[in-house]
């Protein structure tokens, strides 16, 4: 009977702990989470290597990216509700998109693109992936939707900008200071969201060590956006380090 009752209030303990446990959730394309995440290709997104930098006994890291996603399309194909069923008051939501947001609204390929900016810009298009009318937005209003309903559950959202992609002129690598990193920005801003300024902590990285170094080291021969192991773990240090720098957010207590 002894035996019986720890064994009652050591079930009761585990299972309050792991209510009490908060989750951080992480929303993206390829570069948060490339393929099925097993290196396919060499190639790698930042998410896989992120949990390394946290206590996972006091926090559970959920990756749920999907390559191919735009800001619109996670939430068009019903991946955002997913993750909105899930979450609980006092969870963290880092949110990273922008790299297929420039493509077509209504191509038979994808149909995955949205409005660029912030505004309130819409137009109505066939969708011929999900075969039906749709209203297409802009950049910012998808982004702004994912703020809001994060906060209506209680949890707390962290806007980051894109990574940069290995693209370069005149020695100095393309920077998303003009569109999508500075629309990621306006948006958290407007919607009182925290923002790491993700695209310029690794765009001043690979400023320092240089085109012919960066190219070799972070990137494989595939193609200009996707990194290697070494670039998705440049990317989630460059996380953490915004992280770090957001003095409020209690996201750092959970980190090693």
């Amino acid at each position: 009977m002894y035996k019986l009752l720890l064994t009652i209030m050591a079930v009761v303990f585990i299972s309050g702990t792991q209510q009490n446990k908060p989750a951080l959730y992480l929303i993206g394309d390829s570069t948060v989470k490339n393929g099925k995440d097993k290196g396919d290709n060499e190639q790698w997104g930042w998410g896989h290597f992120i949990g390394e930098y946290f206590d996972t006994s006091r926090i559970s890291i959920h990756n749920k990216a999907l390559g191919g996603t735009s800001s619109r399309s996670f939430q068009t194909r019903g991946l955002w509700d997913s993750v909105l069923a899930k979450l609980q008051p006092g969870d963290y939501v880092l949110i990273q998109f922008g790299h297929n947001d420039g493509g077509p609204l209504d191509d038979t390929a994808r149909a995955r693109g949205s409005i660029k900016g912030v505004g309130d810009e819409s137009k109505e298009i066939y969708n011929p992936i999900l075969k039906k009318q749709e209203v297409v937005h802009t950049y910012g209003w998808y982004i702004a939707k994912l703020i809001r309903e994060a906060k209506q559950k209680g949890a707390i959202p962290v806007v980051c900008s894109l990574v940069p992609r290995n693209v370069w002129k005149d020695g100095k690598v393309a920077r998303g200071s003009q569109d999508y990193g500075l629309w990621a920005r306006q948006t958290a801003e407007k919607e009182g969201a925290l923002f790491i300024d993700l695209n310029a902590l690794v765009a001043d990285v690979y400023d320092r060590e240089g085109e012919e170094k960066v190219a070799s080291t972070y990137f494989g021969t595939k193609d200009h956006t996707h990194t290697i192991e070494a670039g998705a773990r440049l990317n989630a240090a460059e996380v953490v380090e915004g992280i770090r720098s957001l003095k409020t957010l209690k996201l750092n207590d959970y980190l090693k």
